[in-house]
């Protein structure tokens, strides 16, 4: 970043600060910015770093500045409604992530060694972590709650497998998958629906873990798959409207066909 990226990009923060307090203004502001709380603007924190996510994943990268943009302004907006409360300031965000950034990295800012893969850094890092949740911190203390079930299952799992609670090879996880499959089948058999929806919740923790262990992303896979179902279903709906029909007048036999016409034609 050249020093007139620098500034231009410490001009435009300043300019969104001031923009974020104008909306709140009590007197002056925007009513509906005004009413908003920590608790209700959390969905659309959420929200826009998944269009974040969705803009890398399309390599629509004209797109990402301006997402990006909507992702700083949820950080400014929950700083903005804190300095309101007394509680700390957008300077105390940036102070925090400043010091937990420098400290994380005694490699780059202090007197480590920078000879070190990737993986071993990382490895670092999570010591760094336990370091600051303290000696008396539970294994799976501080997995944030808020975050995607896979995606949590994963960080529980990962934290459970440093300590050595984890199958040694993919062969047990299947072998898992498996037991908690005819567990599922069993609980319908007597129908209950907390009992089939624990068995269900316990077949996609085990799902997670398999793709941990071939080294996937579940949220990443499963994005994968419903952006080819959606293409695919897309193909159905052309071929049909081309024959002066719809989905709704279609049958499932036909939309099968078409199904795999479809995946066909993908491979070429």
């Amino acid at each position: 970043m050249g020093s007139d990226d620098f500034e231009q990009g410490l001009a435009q923060m300043q300019r969104l600060l001031q923009i974020m307090h104008r909306l709140r203004d009590p007197q002056t502001g925007c009513p509906w910015d005004i009413e908003q709380t920590f608790a209700s603007i959390a969905p659309y924190t959420l929200e826009e770093a998944y269009e974040v996510v969705d803009a890398i994943t399309r390599k629509a990268w004209d797109e990402l500045p301006s997402e990006l943009g909507d992702l700083l302004l949820q950080v400014v907006f929950h700083a903005q409604m804190a300095g309101e409360a007394g509680m700390f300031t957008f300077a105390d965000v940036a102070r925090a992530i400043c010091d937990k950034m420098i400290a994380r990295h005694p490699h780059v800012f202090g007197g480590q060694s920078r000879d070190k893969s990737a993986s071993a850094q990382s490895l670092d890092w999570e010591k760094q972590k336990a370091a600051e949740r303290g000696q008396d911190a539970r294994v799976l203390d501080g997995v944030a709650m808020g975050l995607p079930a896979l995606t949590r299952a994963i960080k529980l799992q990962n934290r459970a497998a440093r300590v050595g609670f984890d199958w040694p090879s993919t062969d047990e996880v299947l072998d898992k998958l498996r037991e908690e499959i005819v567990e599922l089948a069993q609980a319908r058999a007597n129908p209950s629906p907390d009992a089939i929806e624990d068995e269900f919740g316990d077949i996609l923790f085990v799902m997670a873990n398999l793709a941990r262990h071939l080294n996937i992303d579940p949220e990443a896979a499963l994005r994968r798959t419903n952006a080819k179902f959606t293409r695919r279903f897309a193909r159905i709906e052309d071929w049909l409207r081309a024959a002066g029909k719809t989905p709704a007048s279609s049958d499932l036999a036909e939309m099968d066909a078409l199904w795999n016409r479809a995946k066909l034609e993908e491979r070429g």
